[in-house]
Parts: structure tokens; C-alpha cells; sequence
């Protein structure tokens, strides 16, 4: 409901934003029409002093070519930008997110709301707990207003998955540590699931190298880098053009063959197994997973609703 009237305010905030800026176009255009006979006057009464001595005229020739090349700068400045604002365009690429702030946060989580209602999102991730388990997280909220979502996380028991915890070498980084977030992430998708959600999960094996959501037409991009945090990496944020032939298409495809890959397992979210399918989804075999869920957890699954999770570390 709140959502609901937020974007009614938000609306009209915009519409009022345009109908203002018309008015003040109007109104300089007005002023500067009115203004123009006396300051025409004004200005052959100034040059009239000024031919008459040489520093004046000296130090207005001088101003006016600093203003000249400050304004031919300028111009040849917008030019290039408009160049580059071109490329974005083609490449899909419409938002940037240099540094998490908690502006920063709070606008990217109101984007993904509005982009992920009613949709069936995607993401690759990797444990998944600071992207829709922590309350903070850009997709915590999404999930409550998704039809659903496909999902996939780096298996906490593969190599890989210690082989990074060990080379990011921090105290609080370490392996039981992520293999709890992904606990916390299946639980939650449990949850999801029981509340009648399409949600799938998949298990890769291999070391996290972006961190990727798609909502719609918009898709979501981080990398991960070898020795520093995923939130202190830039966000980008790219959009599905006609023409197919932007950087949306190229990393919606890498998506879609990840996740029809036979060599990643799905997770069963009733069984707590991991399946796997041949390459035309027959299933091969099952596998039981390391996963602990007590009974409290089981009883939670019944009923759904608010959860609480301390704050994630790796994502």
C-alpha cells in the first residue's frame, strides 16, 4: 500500500517537475525580451567609455577570449560526451553506481522494486545472503513481489568455493561463515516456495566472477573481484533494446547457457538434494546435500512471514 502511493506522489512530483520547467522557460524568455532594449543601451553607453582607453579595451579583449575558449572547451566537451552517451545507448547501458553509499543503497533498492514487481527475476550470485536475505539487500523486498525467481549460488562445499574464501584471507570471511549464508539463502527460498512461488535454485561449482540480476528488461551487474568486497565494486545497470545487440543480450545469453548447463546441478528444495539432468533434462542421479535445517526451521517453512539474518559479508 505504501509502495502504492509512493509512486502515485512520485508521479505527479515528475509531472509537476515538467509543467514547471515550461513555466520558467517561458518566463526567462519573457525577461530576457523586456531587458533586451535597456541592456542594448546600456552596453553601446559601456562601449563608448571603453574605446577610449587602452587598458579597458586591452582587458576586455582579454575577457572575451577566455571567455571564447572556455565556451569552445565547453561545446567540444559536449560534443565528446554525447559521443560517448551514444555508445552507452547502444550498449544498453543507462545507470552507474560508482560507490555504495546509503543513498546509493536506498535508490538502487527502489529501482530494483520498480523493475522487479510481478516479474520472474534471475540472478547469479554468490552465497546470495546480502542480495535477498539481508533486510538491506537490493532484492529483500523483490522477492516479496516477484512471480519468481531462477537462482544460482556457488556450492559451499566445491574447491573453488574454499579456495576464494582462503584467498580473500580475512578473519571474517571464512568458509563455515559462507556455507551458513547459503544455509540462510536455501532457507529463505523455502520459504518462497512454500508461499507458492516459482523458485528454482541451481548450485555451480566453479569461482564467482559476476554478480548479475535480471529484472525484466533491465539487467543488474557486479564484478568480483579476487581480494575485495563485492559492495565496494560499481554497480551497472544495462536495459534490453530492440536491435539485440547491446551488452543486456550478451549477459541474458551467458545467463541462459549457465543455467541449462548440465554440468550445474539444481537444487531440490523439498529433498535437500542436488540433481542432475543430461543435456536434454532427463534426470541421471541425485545426490544429498550438507545442509542443516532443524526443526525450528522446518516449523518456519509452515508459517512464512518476516525473518531476521545478520549482516551478510560476501554476498
Amino acid at each position: 500500500m505504501f509502495q502504492e502511493i509512493w509512486s502515485t506522489v512520485r508521479a505527479f512530483l515528475r509531472d509537476s517537475a515538467r509543467s514547471l520547467y515550461h513555466i520558467i522557460v517561458v518566463a526567462l524568455s519573457a525577461g530576457i525580451a523586456l531587458l533586451l532594449p535597456a541592456g542594448a543601451k546600456q552596453f553601446l553607453s559601456f562601449w563608448a567609455r571603453v574605446e577610449q582607453n587602452r587598458l579597458s579595451l586591452i582587458a576586455v579583449e582579454m575577457t572575451v577570449a577566455i571567455l571564447l575558449i572556455v565556451c569552445l572547451n565547453y561545446f567540444h566537451r559536449s560534443i565528446q560526451d554525447r559521443a560517448l552517451a551514444r555508445v552507452a545507448v547502444g550498449a544498453g547501458l543507462v545507470s552507474f553506481f560508482p560507490r555504495r553509499t546509503r543513498g546509493a543503497q536506498r535508490h538502487i533498492r527502489q529501482l530494483k522494486e520498480e523493475q522487479g514487481t510481478g516479474r520472474t527475476i534471475s540472478v547469479i550470485g554468490s552465497s546470495g545472503h546480502s542480495t535477498f536475505v539481508d533486510q538491506v539487500g537490493g532484492l529483500s523486498s523483490v522477492l516479496d513481489t516477484c512471480l519468481g525467481a531462477r537462482i544460482m549460488l556457488v556450492n559451499p562445499y566445491s574447491q573453488e568455493a574454499s579456495a576464494r574464501i582462503q584467498a580473500i584471507s580475512h578473519p571474517e570471511f571464512t568458509l563455515e561463515t559462507f556455507r551458513e549464508e547459503i544455509r540462510e539463502s536455501v532457507r529463505l527460498l523455502k520459504r518462497l516456495k512454500v508461499m507458492g512461488k516459482a523458485v528454482k535454485l541451481k548450485l555451480y561449482s566453479d569461482s564467482p566472477l559476476i554478480k548479475l540480476v535480471i529484472l525484466g528488461d533491465y539487467l543488474w551487474l557486479q564484478h568480483y573481484h579476487a581480494d575485495l568486497d563485492v559492495k565496494t565494486m560499481p554497480e551497472y545497470v544495462l536495459r534490453h533494446n530492440r536491435k539485440d545487440h547491446g551488452l543486456y543480450t550478451l549477459y541474458a545469453h551467458y545467463f541462459v547457457q549457465r543455467w541449462e548447463s548440465a554440468e550445474i546441478p539444481e537444487y531440490d528444495l523439498d529433498t535437500d538434494e542436488l540433481v542432475y539432468r543430461n543435456r536434454t533434462g532427463n534426470e541421471i542421479r541425485r545426490e544429498r546435500f550438507e545442509i542443516e535445517t532443524d526443526a525450528e526451521d522446518i516449523a518456519a517453512l509452515m508459517k512464512p512471514g518476516e525473518f531476521t539474518a545478520e549482516p551478510a559479508q560476501l554476498g
